[in-house]
C-alpha cells in the first residue's frame, strides 16, 4: 500500500519508516492541499493532522483512497460522512493528551492569575527586580471553577482544580455522577455554570450544536470578572463577542490555545486579541509534549496496521 503523510515533522518520519517497513511511504512537512493531493492520487492511505482540510473536493481527487488516519482526537477537519459514503474509513486517536491538555489549561490560567505576562514585560522594561504595581494576582484556592465538558480531559481538569482546593461545578450532556461523588464536585446546567463560575474552562467537542457555545448573549450572563480558558476548539467561542466581553470588563482575562478560523490564518494576518494585555494566546500547542507525541505515533501505527490486517480500530463515523 502507498501511504502519504502530511504535516509530519522530520523527527517523526523515522518512526513510521521503521514501523511500516515494506510499505511505500511519502512524507510532506506541509499540510494536505489540492496540489499535494494530485501528487499522491495513487495513495491508499492518507495520514494527516488537524491543519489539513479533507473535504469532498479533496476526497474526489484521491480515487484509490481507502483510509484517512488522522493523528488527532478531533476529526472535524474531515468530511467523515462523505468519506464513508465512498467506502473510505476514518480513524482517529481517541486519547493521547488527557493529562497533557488539562495541565496546559492550568498553565494558561496560572499565567493569567499571577500576571506572568505583565511581570515578564515589566522586568525587561525596568531592568531590575522592583515589584511593578500592576502584577498582583489572585489565589485559585476557594475560587469556583466551571468545567464545560467532562470527558477525559475535563475530568483531569477537575482533579487538578480540586488539588488547588477550588470549588468545582461542571456541565455535560452525559453527567458521570459516580465521578462527581468521588471527586466532590457538582453537575449543574450550562447556564448555571457560566453564571456562577470565577473561571470557565471549555472541554467540549466542535459540533454543530456547540458552534459559538460562548456568544454575545450568554457572555452578558457571566459573573463580572470571570476568566475564560479554551484549549478545546476555536469555534466554541464567538471571537467578536469575546473581544467585546473583554472590553466591557465582563471577562477579566482569557487564555486561548485555539481560535476560531485558525486553520485559515496565514503569515501577516492580524489577530486583534493578541494586542489585549489580558489575553494569553498560544498556537494550538496544548497537546504537544514528548509523552503525548509518542502516544500519537504509537496509536497511529496501530490504526494503520489494524486496517491493513483487516482489523480496523478507532474508526469514527
Amino acid at each position: 500500500m502507498k501511504i502519504a503523510f502530511f504535516d509530519i515533522p522530520k523527527r517523526q518520519q523515522p518512526f513510521f519508516l521503521e514501523a511500516l517497513a515494506g510499505m511505500e511511504i511519502v512524507f510532506y512537512e506541509d499540510k494536505l492541499s489540492m496540489d499535494r493531493a494530485l501528487m499522491v492520487k495513487d495513495a491508499e492511505i492518507i495520514c494527516d493532522f488537524t491543519s489539513s482540510l479533507i473535504k469532498k473536493d479533496m476526497i474526489d481527487v484521491l480515487p484509490n483512497l481507502k483510509l484517512i488516519a488522522t493523528r488527532s482526537t478531533g476529526f472535524d477537519h474531515i468530511d467523515v460522512v462523505y468519506a464513508n459514503s465512498k467506502g473510505i474509513k476514518v480513524c482517529n486517536i481517541p486519547a493521547y493528551g488527557s493529562e497533557t491538555v488539562a495541565e496546559f489549561a492550568f498553565a494558561l490560567l496560572l499565567t493569567l492569575s499571577r500576571r506572568i505576562r505583565e511581570a515578564t514585560h515589566a522586568l525587561i522594561e525596568n531592568g531590575n527586580f522592583s515589584i511593578p504595581v500592576n502584577v498582583q494576582g489572585f489565589d485559585l484556592a476557594g475560587k469556583t471553577l466551571g468545567v464545560v465538558g467532562t470527558g477525559k480531559i475535563g475530568k483531569n481538569v477537575i482533579k487538578i482544580g480540586r488539588g488547588f482546593d477550588m470549588n468545582v461545578i461542571a456541565c455535560d450532556l452525559h453527567p458521570d455522577v459516580t465521578f462527581a461523588q468521588e471527586n466532590n464536585f457538582i453537575y449543574k446546567s450550562f447556564e448555571e455554570v457560566i453564571s456562577q463560575s470565577d473561571i470557565i474552562t471549555l472541554h467540549a467537542p466542535s459540533t454543530k450544536e456547540n458552534f459559538h457555545l460562548i456568544n454575545k448573549e450568554n457572555i452578558q450572563k457571566m459573573k463580572k470578572g470571570v476568566y475564560l480558558i479554551n484549549t478545546a476548539r476555536g469555534d466554541l467561542i464567538d471571537t467578536e463577542a469575546l473581544a467585546l466581553g473583554l472590553k466591557e470588563g465582563i471577562i477579566t482575562g482569557a487564555g486561548l490555545d485555539v481560535l476560531e478560523g485558525e486553520k485559515d490564518f496565514k503569515k501577516g494576518d492580524i489577530i486583534p486579541l493578541l494586542e489585549m494585555p489580558n489575553v494569553v494566546m498560544t498556537p494550538h500547542i496544548a497537546f504537544d509534549t514528548k509523552e503525548a507525541e509518542l502516544r500519537i505515533l504509537q496509536t497511529t501505527i496501530e490504526n494503520i496496521k489494524g486496517f491493513i490486517s483487516g482489523n480496523p480500530i478507532n474508526i469514527v463515523k
